[in-house]
This record gives structure tokens, sequence and C-alpha cells, in this order.
């Protein structure tokens, strides 16, 4: 029986205004509920939140029980928190009401790295349900694990992998700019990463554990390095502060997977206003050695909308149990009518 595609929306942050605007255009989809414990967002329609010019009959409730039991979605959109254990306890909740799960955290992405017991207890319940549960986005999720995956099907060998991510954050929102520490001086920035108020990339390593497990590499371990400041040269403006020379323009981060000594994945992380140039490109050396970039760089906020709504058809699909990139097909863009997606 055809039907639309019901989707509650888990987090009303920015990216999931941005989802919403974007399912706002599809057909065959409907959002029917929404979750959030923002004073400022509960009881606001969530039409009005992503900026649309019109309500969607929808409002923004903190009461996951009566979202999900009154609703009954096909999938939640889950876009909460960076961490696996954090969001465990929500994951449970929603797979309890039987609804699929395409969540942005980026430790989901590969979980056994985090807490192998509790990703193996997500996947029973899962399974228990008959439900699926992804965790996605643009990176990681795609641009620096995924991605690289899909290339390495036209080697015969792969010695070594290197992933580089450069954007130029003069462009992005203003949260983004001060979450990358710029404008702070470097003692600023290192006593705000001691306290974590600033955290760097989350996802590298679950990158590097992805590709490893695709490609059946069995690392010794991963490092990930401390996050660096970049430090300005000259004075750099954006439409919403100004860095002067020697202030922090923005943070690196080096994350490399070692086996017997060697250095086999290598992920560079870059993100700073006055970047000259923005890139996403990936060395693959191997037989033949590929080298693939990206100009300018994917953009982060819209690559993980698109990563999370093309992914819906993917997880209502896929077989029940807790899932990574590599276990669904080949990524893609959604069709215009997501009511194809549904089994029955």
């Amino acid at each position: 029986m055809e039907r639309e595609v019901k989707v509650v929306i888990y987090g009303m942050g920015e990216i999931g205004k941005r989802v919403v605007r974007a399912l706002s255009e599809k057909k065959g989809v409907k959002v029917v509920g929404a979750i959030d414990i923002a004073e400022s967002k509960i009881g606001k329609d969530v039409g009005e939140l992503a900026g649309l010019d019109r309500k969607l009959g929808v409002v923004v409730s903190p009461n996951v029980d009566k979202v999900l039991g009154e609703t009954k979605p096909d999938v939640v959109i889950h876009m909460t928190q960076s961490y696996f254990k954090k969001v465990f306890p929500q994951l449970v909740k929603i797979v309890e009401y039987g609804a699929n799960v395409v969540s942005t955290c980026e430790e989901l992405s590969y979980p056994y790295i985090v807490d192998e017991n509790l990703a193996k207890k997500l996947d029973s319940l899962a399974k228990e349900h008959g439900v699926t549960i992804l965790g996605t986005g643009i990176n990681p999720g795609f641009l620096m694990d995924t991605l690289v995956i899909t290339l390495t099907g036209a080697c015969v060998k792969v010695n070594k992998i290197k992933v580089t991510r450069v954007i130029n954050a003069s462009t992005r929102r203003e949260p983004f700019q001060r979450k990358i520490g710029a404008g702070l001086s470097v003692e600023e920035f290192n006593d705000r990463i001691k306290k974590k108020i600033i955290s760097g990339h989350v996802g590298l390593e679950q990158s590097i554990a992805l590709i490893a497990s695709a490609l059946g590499w069995k690392l010794d371990k991963i490092v990930v390095e401390d996050v660096k400041p970049v430090v300005a040269e000259k004075e750099i403006k954006t439409d919403f502060l100004v860095v002067k020379p020697g202030q922090v323009a923005g943070l690196m981060q080096i994350a490399k997977g070692i086996a017997e000594g060697e250095e086999k994945i290598i992920l560079d992380f870059r993100a700073f206003v006055g970047a000259s140039e923005e890139y996403d490109a990936i060395e693959i050396d191997g037989l033949p050695p590929i080298n693939e970039k990206i100009v300018p760089c994917v953009h982060g906020d819209w690559g993980t909308v698109a990563m999370v709504i093309n992914s819906i058809p993917k997880v209502i699909n896929a077989p029940p149990g807790l899932k990574t990139m590599k276990d669904l097909p080949v990524p893609s863009a959604t069709p215009v009518d997501l009511r194809v997606c549904l089994k029955s």
C-alpha cells in the first residue's frame, strides 16, 4: 500500500531546520512530529522555526513518549549529540517505539570502537523490533570515509590512504566560526580546548575504523592528535568577526590508522577563516593510484542534510539492526517522491 513516509525530527537545531525545509519540498513524505528540549522552541510550529512561509501544523514538544506514541513514525531523524554513550538512551527509546533511525551522531557512524557492548545491545534491540539504525552525515558519513571506500573499488591493491578536508570558515555561519575558535588568542584557544569548550572535529576515529573495516585491514591502533590552532598571518574580516594577525583563525586535527608501525590511513581536517583554497582531497596509494579533489569543498551543513534525507530509503529497506555506511547500498540522491521507499 502506497502512503507517505512519516518522519519525526528529533533536535531542531540548525541542521534540523534545514532538514525540515528540504523535506517540505519533497513529495510522499511528511513531518509528523518534532522533539526538542529548548524552551525557545517548545510549542512553536516547525515550519516557522525552519523559516518557511507557512506553518506545517506540527509543534515542537519535549515529550518523547507522547510524540513517538501519537505519530508512529517510519523514521526518526535524530540530531542531538555527537557522542554515542550520551545518545544511547535516546536511541533505545526510539527503537522501542518501532521507528527506524537516521542519526547525525558522529560516533554512531562506527560506535563499536566507542563501546562495543553498547553497540551490540543496540544492534540486538533494533533486530528485535525490526528496525534499522544508521549514523551518517557529510563527515563522518561520506567525504572522509564512504567516498574513500567507494574509490578503492577501482584499485587492485591499496597501500595507503590520505584524506584532506580544508574548509574556508569565512563563508560559514557565525556559530561555526566561534566553534572553531576564530578571533581568540592562542592562549584562550588552548584553554578552551583544555576545558572542552572547543572539541575539534568529532568522528575522525570513526572514519578510520570504517575504512579499515571495509578494506579488511586490522589496525594496531588509531591515533588522534591534539587539536591545534591555525594562526592568522594577516587581518581577516568576515561578516561576523575580525581576526587580527597572531590570533586564531581556526583549527586543524590529524588522525592516523597504524598497522605494523606503518601509517595506513591519514585524515587531515582543517577549518579556518581566510583559507585561500577549500577542498576535499583523497589520495590512494595503490594499483592504480587515485587522486581525487573536489574544489571547493562540499558544504558541510547542506551535505549533512542531504546525506540524512537520502539515507531514508536505504534505511527503511535495509535489514534490521545497527548499520554503518559500508553496510548499505551506494549513496544516491533520493527520488522526488519518497513513497517509493516504503516496503508496504
